[in-house]
């Protein structure tokens, strides 16, 4: 039993290490909502805390050239996102800054690359394996999909729940092997994925109770967000995770 405990323990510590780079958004977001900002607009002060962050994982070998690219990659999908998300009102950044694009602040797409860098430092960590992963094809076909969709719901059928559907049957099997003190455990691949986006949804409230952005029913007081957001954090989640874990397994089989 005592062993079960200490297991436990670094389970949460290496969980806690994983999510440096998430931690690091929120209470950057929450230190300027705090501080008055007199020389530079709060998003600016964000983005730059962010790309030192960044710079500071770089310079103390904390992440690879080849997973500072996967997290890059991250950045441009979540900074497209954003772009069409807040033309189409989805929701909004209030606040004025140098760094708005159409609207979005730069930082935010910091916010979709700690998503990728919380299953890459997770996936180190954890010394993660995958069993019964489907094939290359298959997940880039539904990964596309996935991504596509974001876009064309707002013209056409919200094709979400049957994507959703279509990954339960897909990922049915796929079961994640972790390590922990060279004791191995099992999870499902699907309730892990379900997991993170629990908490990133925990964590979405928190962001626009600290006015990181908006939804349209937030915009005169702050409300709960739609626990249907799950779902959609769900899906994103599932595009970093089939991203990486390509990365991930292409990069063992190159140095095996």
């Amino acid at each position: 039993m005592k062993q079960y405990f200490i297991h436990f323990f670094y389970f949460v510590y290496y969980e806690a290490l994983s999510c440096a780079f998430p931690v690091f958004i929120f209470l950057t977001l929450a230190l300027s909502h705090l501080i008055p900002h007199v020389i530079i607009p709060r998003y600016d002060f964000v983005l730059i805390l962010c790309i030192l962050f960044q710079i500071f994982l770089l310079y103390f070998h904390l992440e690879t050239k080849q997973e500072f690219l996967m997290s890059l990659l991250f950045h441009g999908i979540g900074l497209e996102l954003e772009l069409f998300k807040v033309h189409m009102g989805s929701w909004s950044y209030p606040e004025d800054a140098y760094t708005k694009i159409a609207g979005v602040p730069l930082y935010s797409g910091f916010m979709y690359a700690s998503v990728a860098s919380y299953i890459i430092h997770a996936w180190n960590r954890f010394h993660l394996r995958l069993f019964y992963m489907p094939s290359f094809f298959l997940s880039t076909i539904l990964c596309s999909a996935i991504y596509l969709n974001f876009f064309t719901h707002h013209f056409m059928y919200d094709f979400r729940w049957v994507l959703v559907g279509l990954l339960v049957i897909v990922y049915r099997k796929t079961i994640v092997i972790f390590t922990i003190k060279e004791q191995t455990y099992n999870m499902s691949a699907m309730l892990s994925l379900v997991l993170i986006s629990l908490f990133i949804w925990f964590a979405e409230n928190i962001s626009t109770f600290l006015g990181a952005w908006k939804y349209p029913n937030q915009m005169t007081s702050w409300a709960l967000v739609h626990i249907g957001k799950i779902n959609s954090w769900f899906l994103l989640v599932m595009i970093s995770f089939i991203i990486v874990s390509f990365f991930k397994q292409r990069s063992s089989i190159q140095h095996a």
